[in-house]
């Protein structure tokens, strides 16, 4: 990864990032918008603005930094990192930009304390990191058949209100062929381009099972609070998108990706809008496998903010194994079990043979997570969908 020499700087670098990490990464992005405005088309504005996106640099950062010689912990990161990246469309040319401000930043943030052989450390880490990174998107690009930041132009065909902040929205290429093949779990970029001109992606997972089609996305409005600024695509795409509207649709992406084709028991636990990847694994294990056994276990605030009610109804007419258990936060209603979801409310299930797949916010997951190893369902039988500093919280 690195040189004999230049790890003992990366190393006493960890508790240095741990204090400055964010300060540092609030410089970067700064200065590297001021340079290159162009790049507020590839980054998550509305992350910037509530500081998700600076926290989750430094994040990564440090996660890096402190664990640098292990491979196995930073493989499974890394691996989201470039699915992510092929999604928005970063290139080769963007990593030595990148680079640039990065150090700059580290720089000027520790003053006295960069020293000329700590900042050579961390440009081999860097240029250590960027290669891995780039040579994993160009063989990503090249198996998908695509140029980084392609996008296809897909008409809306079908709009339908899930629940009362979320949308369903079908997608058919506009071209009239065939949609690109994907696998549950996985998602697309949409872009918006705004009145005054900027444009933004976000990444929203297919919530359907493949039909050789179309793609479907379900879209969370994210109405932001006091602390928080509503989100822009997501609200956009709520007051604007009807069937016949053309939106710019990138390739699935992801290495999420529930186990729907086996005849193993499978467990799909999720809470609010972590709900779409599920649905879209049940739909598939519904389409090839109805007999499976399968526990679906979805957690939400109550019944007008459970999506995809009636999909889980069309699988349960299909799907005689498939064990169906809900939670409503604000009370018992329509079959569903009041309070949050525990590990111990749900079906009995041999916890050394069973995948669980699990999507939600942090604290929903981490709760199943700890009650499932605490059970003692070996982790290799864990997995989980998260993004931004959540995706690090078991290296930090």
């Amino acid at each position: 990864m690195i040189s004999a020499a230049s790890r003992p700087y990366i190393d006493a670098s960890v508790p240095v990032l741990r204090e400055h990490g964010v300060t540092i990464t609030k410089t970067f992005y700064r200065n590297m918008f001021d340079a290159h405005p162009e790049l507020t088309n590839l980054f998550n504005m509305g992350n910037q603005a509530n500081g998700v996106q600076q926290q989750s640099l430094a994040s990564a950062v440090f996660a890096y930094a402190a664990n640098i010689g292990n491979a196995d912990a930073l493989g499974p990161v890394v691996s989201r990192i470039v699915h992510k990246h092929a999604s928005v469309g970063l290139r080769a040319d963007h990593y030595p930009i990148v680079g640039f401000h990065l150090l700059g930043a580290i720089k000027s943030t520790l003053g006295e304390a960069a020293t000329e052989p700590l900042m050579a450390a961390w440009e081999e880490a860097y240029g250590s990191l960027a290669r891995l990174l780039m040579d994993a998107e160009a063989r990503m690009y090249a198996e998908a058949g695509i140029q980084p930041g392609e996008l296809r132009p897909m008409r809306v065909t079908e709009v339908k209100r899930e629940s009362d902040n979320v949308l369903a929205i079908r997608l058919e290429p506009q071209d009239g062929g065939a949609p690109p093949a994907f696998k549950a779990g996985q998602y697309v970029s949409v872009e918006v381009t705004f009145d005054d001109g900027h444009r933004q992606l976000r990444q929203y997972s297919l919530s359907d099972a493949p039909d050789g089609r179309s793609l479907r996305i379900s879209v969370k409005r994210e109405d932001g609070n006091a602390k928080l600024p509503a989100g822009a695509v997501s609200s956009w795409l709520h007051e604007n998108v009807k069937p016949g509207e053309v939106l710019n649709v990138g390739h699935p992406f992801g290495d999420f990706l529930p186990d729907t084709e086996s005849d193993e028991p499978v467990v799909l636990l999720s809470a609010g809008v972590g709900i779409t990847p599920m649905i879209g694994a049940l739909n598939r294990i519904a389409q090839v496998n109805p007999n499976r056994r399968v526990i679906f276990a979805h957690a939400a605030r109550n019944a007008a903010h459970h999506a995809h009610r009636d999909d889980i109804a069309a699988a349960k007419a299909r799907m005689p194994h498939l064990h169906v258990v809900t939670f409503y936060e604000d009370g018992a209603a329509d079959g569903a079990l009041a309070g949050q979801m525990e590990v111990a409310r749900l079906p009995h299930w041999p916890l050394g043979e069973t995948n669980v797949y699990m999507c939600g916010p942090l604290p929903f997951m981490q709760a199943q997570w700890n009650a499932l190893k605490d059970k003692g369902a070996p982790l290799a039988r864990l997995h989980r969908e998260v993004f931004g500093p959540d995706l690090l919280d078991h290296l930090l």
